[in-house]
């Protein structure tokens, strides 16, 4: 008798893949309504994210931000001027062109989507009337809406993919604390009753493209695929 096959079990939700609650208790965002100035209370690490995090105090109580490169304890950070300098909250119309900026949001209000991973950062190149616009890590330009706050500098946690992993098991580890899927078999390689490329003599695989209403389990090989046949 068969197992179900990797999507199944996963989306089943099984404690082999549950995440830990526990790893995704802070939520990096930007308040709605900020003035004056905050103080960073402390560095916290967090297995979620890829960068250490800023614990900060304002008039309205405290919020988690994705630390800036040389962050302190202690450092004062500032919602209001127009400053120009590391870990201040600006509207983007506010930031001059060329300034490394990161936690940007998407729209107004909306606590920062863009640019939260350690050691990246997106650079202002000009601002008119249909926008801001911004050089995404990319190298793609992207346009934001000018009442959009963004944190001047760049995240924290550069070099953290320079040191070699050494260990399958230290992988493992990184991959569970967020339930990452890790090692990926290989379809091909499983026996054909777990899989639908399962087997396969000669080991080559099936040409499939699943459809769109299909089952986890069925939904595997080419799915939603932009084009279909030998290109020429």
């Amino acid at each position: 008798m068969g197992k179900r096959i990797i999507q199944q079990a996963r989306g089943k939700g099984s404690s082999t893949y549950r995440v830990n609650k526990t790893v995704f208790r802070i939520r990096l965002k930007i308040p709605n309504k900020l003035s004056g100035e905050g103080t960073v209370l402390k560095l916290v690490n967090s297995g979620a994210h890829t960068c250490p995090v800023g614990k900060v105090k304002y008039s309205e109580g405290i919020f988690y931000i994705p630390a800036f490169k040389n962050m302190f304890e202690g450092q004062k950070l500032s919602f209001e001027n127009k400053e120009v300098k590391d870990g201040n909250i600006l509207k983007l119309e506010n930031i001059p062109v060329k300034s490394k900026i990161y936690c940007i949001e998407s729209r107004p209000g909306d606590g920062g989507k863009y640019i939260k991973s350690g050691g990246i950062h997106a650079t202002v190149t000009r601002n008119d009337e249909n926008g801001v616009f911004v050089l995404m890590p990319s190298k793609k330009e992207k346009k934001f809406h000018k009442d959009s706050r963004a944190i001047v500098g760049t995240v924290a946690g550069a070099g953290r993919l320079e040191k070699p992993i050494i260990k399958a098991g230290k992988m493992f580890h990184i991959k569970k604390t967020k339930s990452k899927l890790w090692p990926r078999t290989s379809a091909i390689k499983v026996n054909a009753i777990d899989h639908p490329f399962g087997s396969g003599r000669g080991k080559n695989p099936k040409s499939k493209i699943a459809k769109r209403n299909a089952p986890p389990g069925a939904k595997v090989g080419l799915i939603r695929p932009r084009r279909t046949g030998k290109r020429k």
